[in-house]
């Protein structure tokens, strides 16, 4: 396997040039699932494993499970602000600063787990709520200098969502722990 392989698993994210209303069902059903997944497929692990980088100069899954949590976080107050104001600026945060702090290294996964399932569920409920109209509501990112609409959000959401899955899942497999 390449370092580009290690690192995009299941390919780079690409935007859709066009998001039907099947296809945001199972970006929606994908988000939803995310946390039952990961459960499962951490469920096993030590704390050894759990401190085992996904690749060279990679984050480990500890670290990996906490940038879950701080991601979906912002996610979810994304939404919130995108459906409650007209095209806000949101605040981008650095993720792998973020990484590094000691609640994404030393602590148990645990925390981040209780954390993803309840953002999850919330998220899961606010995007069933959301007609055609709500997911065209945008936010600007800034770093980014592009205007995002929800519904592009939830693509990259769910494709984020089975990136990190599929970096446990590689790992472990590769490692023969699966």
């Amino acid at each position: 396997m390449t370092t580009e392989d290690l690192k995009y698993p299941i390919g780079k994210f690409k935007m859709p040039s066009q998001i039907t209303n099947a296809d945001k069902k199972a970006y929606i059903s994908s988000i939803a699932n995310f946390p039952k997944h990961l459960q499962k497929e951490i469920a096993t692990l030590k704390d050894t494993q759990i401190d085992t980088p996904y690749r060279l100069e990679g984050w480990t899954i500890r670290q990996l499970v906490n940038h879950c949590a701080d991601s979906h976080m912002n996610a979810l107050i994304r939404y919130k602000l995108a459906l409650t104001e007209d095209t806000p600026t949101i605040k981008p945060y650095k993720e792998a600063k973020w990484a590094e702090l000691a609640d994404s290294i030393h602590i148990p996964i645990t925390p981040a787990l209780q954390m993803l399932e309840g953002i999850h569920e919330r998220w899961e409920y606010l995007l069933k709520s959301l007609n055609d109209k709500d997911f065209k509501r945008t936010y600007l990112h800034p770093e980014h200098n592009k205007v995002f609409t929800l519904d592009e959000t939830t693509a990259l959401y769910a494709w984020h969502c089975n990136h990190h899955l599929a970096h446990i899942t590689s790992l472990k497999k590769t490692n023969g722990w699966a």
